[in-house]
């Protein structure tokens, strides 16, 4: 990708008309911080039912049922695949749809894909064509509620936040769907031992329904509180589908950005469904050990996204770093713990496996939550009223790299067997080629430069630093 000069003076772009840029009636209360949080829960919830099928399932396909490392990643990549329709929800709630009854269906299907996909992985034991078809039935469903949910809640942070809490909202939010990754990880490692199929699918089944209770609850009576005093947006032009999704195509930011979104997602995935097969084959890690290293790693993430959001509001200005700074120095320490991973595979290292693990999650949060703060700052910019459109554009392009990294991470593991002296070599010269994928990232971060970008609040315009610090900063404390 060329070196593109994001710079602009605070100003609106000319593509932007009047009612392009302002809400009619400027009587605005927004969500909450209780709210927030509460949408939070939701994504709590979410996460907890993604961990089981993308760690757990995936290991259990791969080490006890000796299923080629493709089949999981085959499937995982196609609940990602299905995201490719996350721009048309988002568009949907551009129409003035309501995000709730969305949000609950969507848990609602991914609970029962939850259920059903370790349902098909038991069932693998005994037929493997029935127990594949199952899978892959449940997988279907796992993507399309996915998509659902987790779109339109993202559409509700975006139009209904208050524009100087949208970063930390959408931090708030995705670090408490890492707390359900972490939660979930070691709670049913821990109650996985001894290790049984039945046992598995009654775990499963249970966390699907604990998952959907408290997403429902979470949810509930939210959008209604915010809907009776939020603004009432100016009429526009309905434009068909494909396209509202042209028109966002053709801004600048929203095409590079998405650019950049598919490219960095790629690294930080591809080792998703490998892990864990790593750690079981190299270092004989058990079902429920492995399911705990999995916890041990969005730990890592948690803390790594912790520290982004005090750089970006509680330190001094002088000491905060910049989303483009964040981005660069956690590419390249993902690229070095990798690295390291892979090593430890062949030498005794004095730091311990799970450390590295650790370091890498950490590593991967502290980019993934700079990228996460400048999308929930740029949603907001553009043409007015495409803010589902934008949201999806970026989510859809985040799951299908997401996808596509994990199953090119599989691939690449059964394909180096195939010439490698050992497996162990095989899952060794993966991992030393992603951290390659992530120094080009980094590479593909430097070349974003700061921009001054354009947000529609209750007081007007208003300018946000993305490549700046991660929070907007007022309009009356910029310099001229």
């Amino acid at each position: 990708m060329s070196q593109t000069d994001f710079s602009a003076p605070d100003l609106p772009p000319a593509s932007l008309s009047s009612s392009d840029l302002r809400p009619t009636n400027l009587n605005t209360a927004y969500l909450t911080w209780p709210s927030i949080v509460r949408l939070g829960l939701v994504q709590t919830a979410l996460g907890s039912i993604v961990v089981l099928t993308t760690s757990t399932l995936n290991r259990v396909m791969v080490v006890e049922l000796a299923l080629p490392a493709i089949v999981p990643g085959l499937l995982v990549g196609l609940h990602f695949a299905l995201q490719v329709l996350r721009p048309r929800w988002g568009y949907g709630s551009d129409g003035g749809g309501r995000n709730t009854p969305w949000i609950i269906g969507g848990m609602a299907v991914l609970s029962v894909g939850g259920a059903l996909a370790a349902l098909g992985t038991a069932l693998i034991a005994s037929s493997v064509t029935a127990g594949l078809m199952l899978a892959t039935i449940a997988f279907v469903l796992i993507g399309l509620g996915v998509g659902a949910a987790g779109t339109n809640l993202l559409v509700l942070l975006a139009k209904r936040a208050a524009p100087e809490r949208r970063a930390a909202a959408a931090t708030i939010v995705w670090i408490m769907m890492i707390a359900g990754f972490v939660i979930t990880a070691g709670t049913v490692g821990h109650y996985l031992d001894p290790f049984s199929l039945k046992r598995l699918v009654v775990i499963a089944a249970i966390v699907s329904v604990i998952a959907f209770l408290l997403a429902t609850v979470a949810i509930w009576g939210i959008e209604d509180g915010a809907s009776a005093s939020i603004p009432t947006e100016a009429p526009q032009k309905k434009l068909p589908f494909f396209d509202a999704l042209a028109q966002v195509w053709r801004e600048p930011d929203a095409r590079h950005f998405t650019i950049f979104v598919f490219i960095s997602m790629l690294a930080y995935s591809a080792q998703d469904l490998i892990l864990e097969p790593f750690a079981g084959e190299v270092f004989r890690y058990t079902p429920g050990q492995s399911t705990k290293l999995s916890g041990v790693q969005h730990g890592g993430v948690l803390v790594g996204m912790i520290l982004v959001a005090i750089s970006g509001s509680l330190l001094p200005t002088a000491w905060r770093l910049s989303l483009k700074t964040w981005t660069m120095l956690g590419c390249a320490a993902s690229a070095v713990a990798l690295a390291l991973i892979a090593m430890s595979g062949v030498i005794k290292l004095a730091v311990p496996f799970t450390a590295l693990v650790f370091f890498l999650g950490a590593a991967n949060g502290a980019f993934a939550i700079a990228a996460i703060g400048s999308m929930m700052l740029l949603a907001n910019t553009g043409h007015h009223g495409r803010e589902g459109v934008r949201m999806g554009l970026w989510g859809g392009a985040q799951a299908i790299a997401f996808g596509v990294g994990g199953l090119v991470g599989a691939a690449s593991v059964d394909l180096f067997r195939l010439f490698a002296a050992s497996p162990t070599n095989a899952y060794i010269t993966v991992f030393l080629l992603e951290a390659a994928m992530f120094v080009f990232a980094g590479g593909l971060a430097a070349r974003i430069g700061t921009a001054a970008r354009f947000e529609v609040s209750d007081t007007g315009p208003r300018t946000s630093d993305i490549g700046g610090n991660l929070w907007p900063t007022p309009s009356s404390e910029r310099s001229t």
